[in-house]
């Protein structure tokens, strides 16, 4: 259902507004756009110091999302560490100036303790910011202009799952996209972008809360993971299912954490748990019916996303472990030890070099090339577990409790 906006807006800034209304969206969602995480015109350096930061913040809050960008504007969603009470901040990307943020009542998180009440990246198209959150009482979807005004707040019910939510939104044309997927009763839900009403639904069970967000094809099908129905394909318009190919060990308890990525015409995507064996897998989509095309389930990571730079397919393992691959027929390039404590942000490229933030706040740089090459490295100095993004040539990351940018070169 609908509800009344009851918020309280902390800081508003309206000096760019004008400008900004049709901003086009630089980095639009979790891992940029279509989740790739890779901007090819970017440099950015493979390591810095204190004089490359164009700009440090303290947050008023903290979270493990990740950043959204449009025009000059970043979105984040903080929350207060004892309250839950969940904030919607834009931040200008020229100097860091939070130029506002809105307060939404507080709804008390529960969750695993390397999670977070404010864990979700936003959305963002041209008009609208989109974000989630969830409790045990509901998921919250929101939309807001890119000036803090809301537009639209809907209620899907609510959150199953010991390991509290995580599930980030996506843009897909004139839909809101959210993975819905928990402990027990699921769905895969479609908004309708302009005013949050439901568009399409798709019910289904499942037995572990799933954090994936769906990626879309190369002939606009939206594809989702999860541990027991594997790979799902459904047509966005009218949220009808193509295909389903459950590819997955249905024997051991998984979980699907990172999100699947687009590779040529493929789509690859991975699940495991902690210590379990893990599974990459490489799908193909022809004439509405999935098809496996390789796997690997050495080294494959549990939370880290891949990423495809060219030709290649990067697999960041959780305790930094690297390996490249030809992404058309899963054939190892090389593997080697990244370094590094547990990783539970997802590496991100500029083309040339790929950089992934392990949770001591350590960023490691490595070429993205057939030969293993560590490039950098770099202390950020404060816990982190979320994915940096790359806009206007810059490096933006997100700490515990503070927002940073790096200037490219």
């Amino acid at each position: 259902m609908l509800l009344p906006s009851s918020l309280t807006v902390v800081t508003v800034t309206f000096a760019l507004a004008g400008a900004l209304l049709a901003a086009e969206p630089e980095w639009p969602r979790f891992r940029g756009a279509n989740g790739a995480g890779v901007v090819p015109g970017a440099n950015l350096p493979a390591e810095w110091k204190k004089e490359n930061f164009l700009w440090k913040i303290k947050l008023p809050g903290i979270g493990h999302g990740s950043i959204a960008v449009a025009g000059e504007r970043l979105f984040l969603l903080c929350a207060h560490p004892e309250t839950h009470e969940r904030r919607v901040v834009a931040v200008r990307a020229t100097d860091g100036q939070i130029l506002w943020q809105k307060a939404f009542r507080p709804g008390k998180f529960k969750g695993h303790r390397f999670n977070s009440p404010a864990s979700t990246t936003p959305a963002v198209d041209r008009e609208r910011v989109y974000v989630t959150w969830g409790t045990q009482a509901e998921l919250t979807v929101t939309a807001l202009t890119h000036d803090g005004n809301q537009v639209w707040q809907a209620d899907l019910g609510p959150i199953k799952g010991g390991h509290g939510f995580g599930a980030s939104p996506m843009v897909h044309e004139d839909l809101v996209v959210i993975n819905n997927d928990q402990n027990g009763a699921s769905s895969l839900i479609a908004l309708d972008k302009a005013t949050g009403r439901k568009r399409w639904e798709i019910p289904r069970k499942s037995l572990r809360l799933s954090y994936s967000v769906p990626v879309v094809t190369t002939g606009g099908s939206l594809v989702f993971t999860n541990w027991q129905h594997g790979f799902t394909a459904v047509e966005p318009g009218s949220g009808r299912v193509l295909s389903e190919s459950s590819v997955f060990n249905l024997k051991k308890k998984e979980r699907a954490i990172s999100s699947p990525v687009l590779a040529g015409n493929l789509i690859i995507g991975t699940c495991g748990f902690t210590n379990e064996p893990k599974h990459a897998v490489a799908m193909k989509l022809e004439d509405g019916r999935l098809e496996e095309v390789w796997r690997i389930e050495r080294n494959v990571p549990h939370i880290p996303c891949p990423i495809v730079v060219g030709k290649r397919v990067f697999l960041w393992e959780d305790k930094g472990i690297g390996t490249c691959l030809d992404h058309q027929t899963g054939k190892v390039i090389w593997r080697a030890r990244i370094g590094g404590a547990t990783y539970f942000g997802s590496p991100v490229s500029d083309g040339k070099k790929i950089f992934c933030v392990d949770t001591d706040g350590m960023v490691r740089c490595i070429a993205a090339a057939d030969n293993f090459e560590l490039l950098g490295t770099t202390d950020l100095g404060e816990l982190c577990r979320s994915t940096p993004a790359i806009a206007h040539g810059n490096l933006y990351l997100r700490t515990l409790g503070h927002l940073m940018a790096v200037r490219g070169q």
